[in-house]
């Protein structure tokens, strides 16, 4: 007779960790629904989550690790064998080449586990190797380097569902979860503020999902953010809209900001990012006058793909401050810990310390440690550049960066290069295919879960994070599929360390700086080579100083909000510091950028085009493409052209186009959208193959990244290239007449007219 058991679990897919109600009949994960009586999520989740039963029981899935044959072919192998080969080879490597030749990335689907992502650290460490790399740097950086030049307000962000106002640029949270509104049911967070008379301002090349809710929705040329917020900085002190009272009493540097942004005019601003200028001025006014409690403003991936990520970010901040945008002395705090250790949220401010310059200085454009971290863009550049420090061995947890990082040619050079490659993957993903090892996890609802990561990730900016006391713990809901072999991702990490004599010490390395702005001390364990521990002991140790005991937030299955009475606590009365808004590296960078030629910039020739990144719904970065209840039948990425554009250049919706950008090429579906500006294009990251399967762009898609050289336009700081706001041109895709024997001639590019 059929079992069938429906239980209360978190979904891990991104940071949001919604809960969710999961179905299991005889030992399948068969169906997963929104949970109705989780406090925080109230039944909601997303189409990603829905489909963890297809991402559960996807025939790719790897049941077994896998190990690399001299042939190319991978055969099963045992993953106690495995770790034992692996731990010999970088025994090896370390002796001959020394630690640094053992680097490390993280990529966003590891950072849902915390467990994973500080065993995978803590190991790192252990070798004394310098090579931690995660996805933040090929990201949004800026985050953490702007807050470094500007310093922390320690009464934390305002309430998202109590403003009255808020700003969003570059950023789609209605598709991302993420930066803004909580990811808790973001559309319905939404549809509430506005109804409530919430006024939201989006800046964003495109009417996307969120702009479409917007009451100003300012649509420029891309890559003219960081113009937009020093033009509204402009007028706000120009008018005398600041928060006089908190610019003295928290404030240094506000001269400086003044001089800086005081060419940044409405009418000139306008005209650099073609917008009408009455919209500027009333977003700006709007921003800093509109109700009782006005909100903040947070940048999304696409600002930040753009250059001047730090800038904008910096400014952002700036534009928070001058107005006061920080919850005060007496108010609750929005994000007050709950599996995290309770700290003192006080209405001062955290002055601003070093955020780049320090540590490991890499080998090439002369980039160091920061506090974003190490610069990824670099790590390929590290492997293929030979001499002392060469790194030789590369370890790959929930990343892949074959369809991740920039350049996908030069990173496809550096992975094959590679004496060692291990991945740890569900399935043979474009890296995978590249290793010489495949470990074989468990998956989300084979491991017990908490919601401690969706905690932490406020640390990496603000407006994340779940803005409430609330927790969850939720144990296995089933067991691994019969017959399979299988391992949590950071029990790998120390089978190794077992295997390499090695003793662990388990820090939390969320928040940057080393921890020098938690409100509280990091988690430390010396795990000793503990390898019996299991990941239900692991949590327990982790969650040992946790606000809310562990045992207590466990005996609520569907999660709950504690009734913790958490308020910003007064200034002390010795507080002499300050927060930042007229750092001079990155005041002189807004000089730099002012004085730009963006006219010239704007219609390089033979690249009419600008192209920006776009989220989608179904996808979390590569994960899910192949799977048909997500793709629904597209399993590619296509350019989406506004239709005017394709018509001027004769290209039917469907139709295979070329994609070129001054680096490089990649095929493409061209498909009409009315929701961009006629001078740009737009694509979804993290699709497509290896470079020699570019035929097949309607199954896989194509690959964004390789349209991005790491060493041309490059934040100095990070490394970031420009990955966004990208020059490109769109024609025909050539066409081979079999008859005939020659190519089909390609049509001209399309050339925007001005103010299109």
């Amino acid at each position: 007779m059929s079992q069938t058991t429906t239980r209360p679990g978190i979904c891990r897919i991104c940071s949001a960790h919604c809960g969710v109600l999961a179905t299991v009949t005889d030992g399948t994960l068969t169906k997963v629904t929104g949970d109705p009586d989780n406090p925080m999520f109230k039944g909601y989740t997303c189409a990603k989550g829905r489909a963890l039963p297809d991402i559960h029981n996807n025939p790719r899935r790897l049941l077994h690790s896998q190990k690399r044959g001299a042939d190319g072919s991978y055969t099963a192998i045992e993953a106690g064998r495995a770790m034992d080969e692996i731990a010999t080879k970088l025994q090896s490597l370390i002796d001959t080449h020394g630690p640094r030749s053992v680097a490390l990335y993280l990529g966003t689907n590891g950072l849902p586990y915390p467990a994973s992502a500080l065993m995978a650290n803590a190991f790192i460490r252990a070798i004394e190797s310098p090579m931690f790399f995660t996805a933040n740097t090929i990201d949004q950086p800026g985050k953490q380097i702007a807050l470094a030049a500007h310093g922390h307000w320690l009464g934390g962000d305002i309430d998202f569902h109590e403003a009255d106002s808020w700003m969003l640029i570059g950023t789609n949270p209605l598709v991302s979860k993420a930066i803004g509104i909580p990811g808790q049911n973001p559309g319905q967070g939404l549809r509430a503020a506005i109804s409530r008379g919430m006024q939201l301002i989006v800046i964003d090349p495109r009417r996307s999902q969120t702009a479409a809710r917007a009451a100003i929705h300012i649509q420029p040329r891309p890559g003219e953010d960081v113009a937009i917020v020093a033009g509204m900085i402009n007028l706000i002190i120009r008018e005398k809209l600041c928060d006089r009272a908190f610019l003295d009493e928290n404030v240094e540097g506000f001269d400086a900001l003044a001089e800086a942004v005081s060419g940044f005019t409405p009418e000139y601003v306008a005209q650099r990012a073609d917008i009408p200028v009455e919209q500027l001025v009333d977003a700006a006014r709007l921003f800093a006058t509109h109700g009782t409690r006005p909100g903040m403003v947070n940048a999304g991936t696409g600002a930040n793909f753009a250059m001047h990520g730090n800038l904008l970010e910096y400014l952002c901040l700036c534009l928070t401050t001058i107005c006061g945008r920080w919850q005060r002395a007496g108010e609750r705090v929005v994000r007050p810990n709950t599996l995290m250790p309770a700290f003192t949220a006080k209405a001062q401010p955290h002055p601003p310390y070093e955020g780049w310059g320090y540590g490991e200085r890499l080998r090439v454009r002369g980039l160091t440690d920061t506090v974003s971290g190490m610069p990824t863009a670099a790590l390929a550049d590290e492997i293929l550049l030979p001499g002392e420090g060469q790194v030789k061995a590369l370890i790959c947890v929930g990343g892949n960066p074959m369809a991740a990082w920039p350049d996908q040619r030069k990173t496809l050079r550096a992975l094959q290069s590679l004496d060692l490659l291990v991945t740890l993957d569900t399935e043979m993903s474009l890296t995978s295919r590249l290793a010489d090892y495949v470990i074989a996890p468990m998956m989300q609802m084979e491991t017990p879960a908490m919601t401690m990561g969706s905690e932490l990730i406020k640390y990496y900016a603000s407006g994340t994070g779940i803005p409430a006391a609330y927790a969850q713990y939720v144990p296995r809901l089933l067991d691994p599929p019969p017959g399979s072999d299988l391992t949590e991702e950071w029990q790998f990490f120390l089978g190794l360390a077992g295997r390499m004599g090695l003793d662990l010490w388990f820090v939390n390395f969320f928040g940057g700086g080393g921890g020098r702005f938690m409100e509280s001390a990091p988690i430390v364990l010396n795990m000793n080579g503990d390898t019996d521990l299991t990941t239900e002991e692991l949590f327990a140790q982790m969650c040992s100083t946790s606000r809310i005991p562990f045992d207590e937030v466990a005996s609520h299955p569907h999660g709950k909000i504690f009734d913790v009475d958490a308020v910003v606590a007064p200034r002390d009365p010795d507080c002499t510091a300050r927060l930042d808004v007229g750092n001079g590296y990155l005041l002189t960078e807004l000089a730099q950028f002012m004085a730009e030629d963006f006219a010239s910039a704007r219609t390089e020739s033979g690249f009419p085009f600008r192209l920006i990144p776009r989220r989608h719904n179904n996808f979390m970065n590569s994960s899910g493409t192949n799977l048909a209840a997500l793709n629904r039948g597209r399993p590619y990425n296509p350019v989406y052209m506004h239709p005017d554009a394709m018509a001027a250049l004769g290209l039917p919706d469907g139709s295979l186009v070329t994609v070129t950008s001054p680096h490089d090429s990649i095929p493409s579906v061209v498909e009409g959208d009315d929701s961009l500006r006629r001078d740009v294009v737009a694509m979804h990251h993290a699709f497509g193959g290896l470079p020699a399967e570019d035929d097949e762009v309607r199954e896989r898609g194509s690959n964004v990244g390789r349209l991005v050289p790491t060493d041309v336009d490059y934040d100095p700081i990070t490394g970031m290239p420009r990955q966004g706001n990208i020059p490109v041109r769109v024609t025909r895709a050539e066409l081979t007449v079999a008859i005939a024997g020659h190519a089909v001639s390609q049509p001209e590019a399309f050339t925007p007219g001005p103010g299109s």
